[in-house]
């Protein structure tokens, strides 16, 4: 594919050759956010036009704002990898990959500018009016491959996304003192935990025992609906901050 027409009219088109056929004529439902983590924009953009890379994502955007299409909506970009979400591993068929430059974790986590979070706001609309996309279905790479992924980082404005009609979210509890869970504990309570998470549709193993995954599960949970405190252990924060997302899902409440 040497050009194709951009899906969303503000963006400029530069093809990736790293696509394919989505998995059983799937559409899109989800749209996956991520950090490049790259020192400069330019060599990211790069590498996710060149074959020998093999990953790619539908949409690049620019500290600037600038949105480049890579890869048309109706096919399938590689930019989810080995990931799940409520049991489902094939996400590249499922969603719309968009890779925001900066440079994330090595680059000592880079605020994100504003021009370029209206410009993904803008974006995250335009694609959620096309494919009906709910909320609760804009996510983090890191959601989706915890431990693995940490992108698009504890500094990405989820809040600022919903309050622009983009996402899911709560306004987080207050850390507080009291009862956690954490690596190496066990029994009904942890149990219970790993089942709201397993519910909202994290890959968590309901063992009752908070082993190494289920930390990095709660990690992920955190980085993305608890950012001031990033650190695996389930709090009265976390766990009051996920029961709160889990009842205001429209299946649940």
């Amino acid at each position: 594919m040497t050009s194709f027409e951009a899906d969303c009219g503000s963006a400029r088109v530069q093809p990736s050759p790293n696509h394919g056929e989505r998995a059983d004529g799937r559409r899109p439902d989800m749209i996956l956010l991520h950090y490049t983590g790259m020192p400069t924009a330019l060599g990211a953009l790069d590498w996710l036009c060149r074959a020998e890379s093999q990953v790619s994502s539908h949409y690049f955007v620019h500290e600037n704002g600038e949105v480049v299409q890579l890869v048309p909506e109706v096919r399938r970009a590689w930019h989810a990898g080995k990931s799940s979400w409520h049991g489902e591993t094939d996400i590249n068929s499922l969603s719309i990959g968009i890779e925001i430059a900066n440079a994330g974790h090595p680059g000592g986590l880079p605020e994100y500018p504003k021009e370029q979070i209206a410009a993904v706001i803008e974006l995250c609309r335009d694609c959620v009016k096309r494919w009906s996309i709910a909320p609760e279905r804009v996510l983090g790479h890191s959601d989706v491959a915890p431990i693995r992924k940490v992108d698009p980082g504890e500094k990405f404005p989820w809040a600022e996304l919903h309050r622009a009609g983009i996402g899911h979210w709560v306004e987080p509890a207050t850390i507080t003192g009291g009862r956690f869970f954490q690596q190496g504990d066990a029994g009904q309570p942890v149990e219970a935990l790993q089942s709201m998470l397993s519910l909202y549709g994290y890959g968590t193993e309901i063992t009752g025992q908070f082993s190494e995954k289920t930390a990095g599960d709660v990690e992920a949970f955190q980085r993305h609906f608890r950012p001031e405190r990033v650190d695996g252990i389930a709090d009265f924060s976390t766990i009051d901050t996920l029961h709160r997302l889990l009842s205001a899902l429209p299946r649940y409440s």
